[in-house]
């Protein structure tokens, strides 16, 4: 039996969330393994942020410049998809993982390729593809990092079909004549906003009562009034029974109210399933394919060795967060391995990922862009707290008009009328995701309404929503 080879760390995912975590080690004077059945840098880098954001920028910079006087019919061609599409591939590597490998050498990460699963407490073994089994342990903690994948639907024969998921949407090579986007969320609202500028005639189906339910309705409701606008049809409250292929590629879907769509391609962007499933987790008392419950230092409950960082524990499915969670759990890791006695696990210490509850951002990068941090007016209200909803039309900005001709944009914030800080920001508008960024520093640093107002924005920029806001809330 070959000897298993020893750690401080064992890292199950190369994606970013466990690149950090791994990178955290190291910089705490600690070993680290880390295992990828896959590319390295994982879902973000290959088949979502990046790909995705490839393809949108080219279509949001088109679509601001027609809003300019002087550039607007300078810019009123189509699109050259094949050199967006070739621009998407060289931000995917080509789909190569040569450099983030490089990078892991860079810092003294050992990398195994293969399946990796847990073999018992603190023990991990990885089969390679040519069947090769090592066995690797880890004396500190072992970090599951291994995300997420789509959740598709349980319809029949579903799997003949061959349906896109959010990888297909993001690495495909040609525009479909008609595509169907089934979901309401953020990778649907994308998606649909990138093809139809392809091209393609777009069908958006939601289920529930419009698009992006998880932020302020207003956000999905000016998104859902763009896609019409540029030609797709968004239809809502209805729901997909069953989807066939025929021998010549067309896709045929029936609706729950018996009617049928027909499309060259369907997207299913219905949700996200964690990557728990074959990992192991049977053998340390814990139910494969399950989401894990982890405490704010990032640790599994009842466990002082395994850690659940990034999407698997279910507490924020964004990168940007996966990797604040890492940093919190490098952090963690090592001052446990060092002995700390008492590590800051107070809200907002070192070692707990208080913004996974209170300050998370989130950009969707659709025409208009919708940005959120923190709590929305609903999810306040329901946390018990005594709050306000501040509104102020974005198209009132100075900044804003000069930005866009016919700006349209909501922006609003919440506030804790007990304690006068804010709880939430939302934006909807052009260029709003670059404005969401000092809502996260305003959320996150509990600053007082008072000192926000001595906080001056630079005239004429669209920041100056923030003036008009708290003006608006003074009275």
């Amino acid at each position: 039996m070959t000897e298993a080879i020893a750690y401080d760390v064992v890292v199950l995912g190369a994606g970013p969330v466990g690149e950090n975590v791994a990178d955290r080690a190291r910089a705490g004077g600690l070993s680290a393994a880390i295992v990828e059945s896959e590319l390295v840098g994982g879902e973000c880098s290959y088949w979502a942020c990046m790909p995705s954001k490839a393809l949108l920028r080219p279509v949001i910079a088109r679509a601001d410049a027609r809003r300019v006087p002087g550039l607007r019919q300078a810019v009123q061609g189509e699109l050259d998809v094949p050199a967006v599409l070739a621009h998407r591939d060289a931000y995917t590597s080509n789909w190569k993982d040569d450099g983030q490998v490089g990078w892991l050498d860079s810092i003294g990460i050992d990398l195994y390729r293969g399946h990796g699963r847990l073999d018992g407490p603190r023990r991990v073994t990885v089969t390679a593809e040519d069947g090769t089994v090592t066995t690797l342990t880890a004396r500190h903690a072992v970090a599951v990092c291994t995300g997420t994948r789509a959740a598709l639907p349980p319809l029949q024969g579903l799997d003949s079909v061959k349906p896109w998921t959010s990888r297909e949407a993001t690495s495909a090579d040609k525009v479909p004549g008609r595509l169907i986007v089934v979901g309401g969320g953020v990778v649907a609202a994308e998606m649909a906003t990138a093809w139809q500028a392809f091209g393609s005639k777009v069908t958006v189906l939601v289920r529930g009562k419009g698009l992006l339910e998880r932020m302020e309705p207003f956000a999905g409701e000016l998104v859902a009034d763009a896609l019409r606008e540029a030609g797709a049809e968004v239809r809502t409250g209805v729901s997909v029974t069953s989807v066939t292929r025929a021998s010549d590629g067309t896709v045929t879907a029936r609706l729950d109210d018996d009617s049928t769509l027909q499309a060259d391609e369907i997207l299913f962007a219905t949700g996200r399933a964690p990557r728990t499933d074959d990992i192991g987790l049977d053998t340390v008392g814990l139910e494969p394919g399950s989401w894990l419950d982890v405490d704010d230092t990032l640790r599994v409950k009842d466990s002082t060795w395994l850690y659940a960082v990034g999407d698997a524990n279910h507490r924020a499915l964004l990168t940007h967060q996966g990797k604040y969670q890492a940093r919190i759990a490098g952090a963690a890791i090592t001052a446990r391995a060092q002995g700390v006695p008492l590590l800051e696990t107070d809200r907002w210490g070192a070692h707990a990922a208080t913004a996974d509850h209170d300050a998370v951002p989130q950009v969707v990068f659709t025409d208009p862009e919708a940005a959120s941090a923190g709590l929305t007016l609903s999810e306040a209200e329901a946390a018990g707290h005594r709050v306000r909803a501040v509104d102020y039309d974005m198209a009132n900005v100075a900044g804003s008009g000069l930005y866009a001709d016919g700006y349209t944009g909501k922006a609003r914030m919440i506030v804790d009328l007990d304690r006068e800080i804010l709880l939430g920001v939302t934006f909807v508008g052009p260029a709003a995701g670059e404005l969401i960024h000092a809502a996260t520093i305003a959320i996150a640093g509990e600053v007082p309404i008072d000192r926000l107002w001595h906080a001056v924005p630079a005239y004429p920029t669209i920041s100056e929503v923030w003036l008009r806001l708290l003006e608006t809330y003074r009275g």
